[in-house]
């Protein structure tokens, strides 16, 4: 399981759950009732709209015939990424010292800051103030603009 859970990593622990129960063909329920929980909580861990606790990961592990602690790295692994995820959706620069115009071909709102940062900076440099440079420059850190900028 310790190759299965690198390839797996970030996923939803019902997502490994479901494949592993559709390719030896056995429905979720009937592991449920064997496991001695109920259907309806199976079902939501398998479609990811519940978490997956120890006590169930152990059950869940032991009839299946998981490696010991598996489902729950999976269930840390998905949290960590979803909080990664809310995080990012906050990493911006301070959009008030940023004109617009500067970002004229796109919504200044939507930009995925990290994703793009080698365009932010040049297009920023090239086109923006100083003091839209300057917040660029505080950032991401004025190495990382340097490097960047002089790559050209």
């Amino acid at each position: 399981m310790k190759k299965r859970l690198e390839i797996f990593k970030g996923l939803h622990p019902g997502i490994v759950i479901d494949r592993e129960l559709k390719k030896r063909k056995i429905p979720s329920g009937r592991l449920a009732i064997s496991i001695d929980e109920f259907p309806q909580t199976m079902s939501a861990i398998i479609h990811g709209k519940r978490a997956i606790n120890t006590p169930l990961s152990l059950k869940i592990e032991k009839s299946l015939d998981f490696e010991e602690g598996s489902l729950m790295m999976l269930q840390v692994f998905y949290e960590i990424g979803q909080l990664k995820q809310k995080e990012a959706a906050n990493y911006k620069p301070d959009l008030s010292k940023l004109r617009p115009v500067v970002f004229w071909d796109t919504d200044i709102h939507t930009i995925d800051w990290d994703k793009n940062k080698r365009a932010v900076i040049e297009r920023v440099f090239e086109y923006g103030n100083q003091a839209e440079q300057e917040e660029i420059r505080r950032f991401y850190g004025s190495e990382e603009v340097s490097k960047y900028l002089y790559q050209i």
